[in-house]
């Protein structure tokens, strides 16, 4: 867009022209048109409980799938195997069913162990994160109070550097 053209649609909207009808706002939002403030959103909340139920589900899952859903290969491979000996064109099909069952049984079993072994990390690690964060937003606090004329009232020492006579 050329600037011309910029300056053309910033001064239609800010007079309210007809060529401005598009809503142009520059530097602000219609009031409630933006998100939610995040005392109405909430915090994100990692309970321990929470994320030791989702892995104990996912290792059950995984430990039913590996029971239950396996195919016995041998008898399903060898009925596969007979099968196309005696010509019937089921045989290779069957074999392609048991191949195509074992790959996606696979991936399954993968996510569900991959769920499973990040539910226990997951806790330590947001902890970790909430910690490192906590800090540095601390630090920059104690170093913008010390810069910051508003901590006390005009005229005065800022009291964050603390007593001069001691």
């Amino acid at each position: 867009m050329a600037w011309d053209e910029w300056d053309r649609l910033k001064s239609e909207a800010r007079d309210g022209r007809p060529g401005g009808q598009t809503g142009t706002r520059l530097n602000r939002l219609e009031p409630g048109a933006g998100p939610a403030a995040p005392s109405t959103t909430g915090d994100l909340n990692v309970n321990q409980p929470d994320l030791a139920r989702i892995g104990s589900h996912a290792h059950t899952l995984y430990n039913q799938l590996w029971d239950q859903a396996r195919l016995d290969h041998t008898s399903v491979d060898g009925a596969a195997s007979d099968l196309s000996t005696q010509g019937f064109a089921l045989g290779p099909a069957l074999q392609h069913v048991s191949n195509r069952w074992s790959r996606q049984l696979g991936t399954v079993l993968d996510a569900c162990a991959h769920i499973a072994n990040h539910m226990q990390v997951t806790k330590k690690i947001h902890n970790g994160d909430e910690d490192y964060i906590r800090r540095q937003m601390s630090s920059i606090d104690v170093l913008d109070a010390g810069f910051d004329e508003r901590v006390g009232p005009a005229g005065a020492e800022n009291a964050i550097y603390g007593d001069k006579k001691k």
